[in-house]
């Protein structure tokens, strides 16, 4: 929330006390969907692991693993920091979240083959 000067009335930028806005809540959502392929990602190559004992499964899980805790992030600062985003980037934040979403379908699907 920012003061106009001199004028006293606070402009606001995003829903009324910190109601999460449809916006937020669709990026909240793409990234629990990230997530959630994450987990099937990574149970898939600990699977890969145990039949193989080969290095590259162990390195996919990290990597899995380090993109799941930065989903988790951007799903909670979605969620309770929702009035501190500028809501013009937020077209951006999903196309990003939805390209990366896409991306591991693509990933999934050659990783289950």
């Amino acid at each position: 929330m920012r003061m106009p000067p001199k004028w006293g009335k606070p402009i606001t930028d995003g829903p009324p006390n910190g109601a999460m806005g449809p916006e937020a809540a669709l990026l909240s959502a793409v990234s629990i969907a990230n997530m959630g392929i994450l987990v099937v990602l990574m149970a898939s190559f600990a699977r890969m692991y145990r039949r193989t004992r080969a290095q590259l499964p162990l390195g996919m899980i990290v990597v899995s693993a380090m993109l799941f805790l930065h989903n988790a992030i951007a799903s909670t600062a979605h969620f309770s920091m929702d009035m501190l985003f500028a809501h013009a980037v937020f077209p951006y934040m999903l196309g990003v979240g939805i390209a990366e979403l896409a991306a591991l379908l693509i990933f999934l699907k050659i990783s289950i083959e």
